[in-house]
């Protein structure tokens, strides 16, 4: 039917406006007011078990043995890593600057771990998701090392200490990184006939994703209706994240290309953990900044969506 292929074509753009639709509808009755509290709680539980189930699907189809570092991982950590300490560096030495948020929108949207539905994009665009998901497992390490020493130059807490800000991270991050893979594992080795099943689901994972990325649009679109950053700051914090943006896909995309691997170098370092980044504004950073990751998630998945349209345009010529 018609209708269905295209909802197939254009799973991501329709997903996003869904989400951004679904938010402004559901607070525009003043009927649903008293629900907030069990829609918040409900949504707390569902993205969550959104992205486990996701990564799981995602994780059965990589062979454990794939799961080795490449020469663009490391150009890769250190372009985010770098690109961070010098942002970092820059507002200890000017404290002062005009700006200052701006430049810690661009520090968020640099340090910001790869995406975990990015394995799931890239396996739809013909990359390697063994080198994605293992570059995704070094960037959150390298992430939980490195903001905990720099951040507190640019905000310094008392009660964040290196091992408090260390944990934290990890703790975020970790969980929906690791449980999906060792279940992964276990059903890989210990259930064959499950993982065979898993396995078959070809597109199952990508349909999750657009459930949860729906999901992300609509916290993303809170975040930026509620912030109380001035108009003209949001529309600086946009283009900022918009830059990023399009550097880190270039950058990413071009490494790549060096070792034979652009799609799967671009995703990694160019699709990011964008509610990671708005949780690490709140808390590391100036609460404005978080607007960033908002921004961010819309920037990389309308780009997502264009890729996956001449993914497709090339499949069918």
């Amino acid at each position: 039917m018609p209708i269905i292929r295209f909802i197939k074509n254009w799973t991501l753009p329709i997903a996003m406006l869904a989400g951004a639709l679904s938010y402004f509808i559901y607070t525009g009755i003043p009927a649903l007011e008293p629900t907030k509290p069990y829609v918040a709680r409900f949504i707390d539980i569902l993205q969550p078990a959104l992205i486990f189930a996701m990564l799981f699907i995602t994780f059965c189809k990589v062979n454990p043995r794939e799961l080795r570092p490449c020469r663009w991982h490391g150009w890769l950590l250190l372009i985010q890593a770098g690109c961070f300490a010098l942002l970092a560096g820059l507002l200890k030495c000017f404290p002062h600057l005009p700006g200052q948020v701006l430049a810690e929108a661009a520090i968020l949207c640099m340090i910001c771990p790869t995406a975990t539905a990015a394995a799931v994009v890239t396996g739809k665009l013909g990359g390697s998701a063994a080198n994605l998901t293992t570059y995704t497992i070094l960037i959150n390490l390298v992430t939980a090392l490195i903001v905990p020493i720099f951040v507190p130059l640019i905000h310094p807490h008392p009660d964040l200490t290196f091992g408090v800000s260390f944990s934290l991270i990890l703790s975020k991050v970790f969980p929906l990184l690791f449980c999906p893979f060792l279940a992964a594992l276990f059903v890989r080795y210990c259930l064959p006939g499950v993982h065979k099943l898993v396995v078959r689901c070809k597109d199952l994972a990508f349909y999750l994703w657009a459930v949860a990325l729906a999901i992300a649009i609509g916290v993303t679109v809170k975040s930026i209706v509620h912030s109380e950053v001035s108009v003209l700051y949001q529309l600086g914090i946009a283009g900022i994240s918009l830059v990023c943006c399009v550097v880190q896909f270039w950058a990413g995309k071009r490494i790549g290309t060096c070792y034979n691997d652009s799609i799967s170098a671009g995703q990694a370092l160019g699709q990011k953990n964008t509610v990671f980044a708005i949780w690490m504004g709140y808390t590391f950073m100036t609460p404005v900044t978080s607007v960033a990751g908002g921004f961010y998630s819309i920037w990389h998945n309308i780009y997502n969506s264009y890729q996956l349209y001449r993914k497709r345009n090339e499949e069918n010529k």
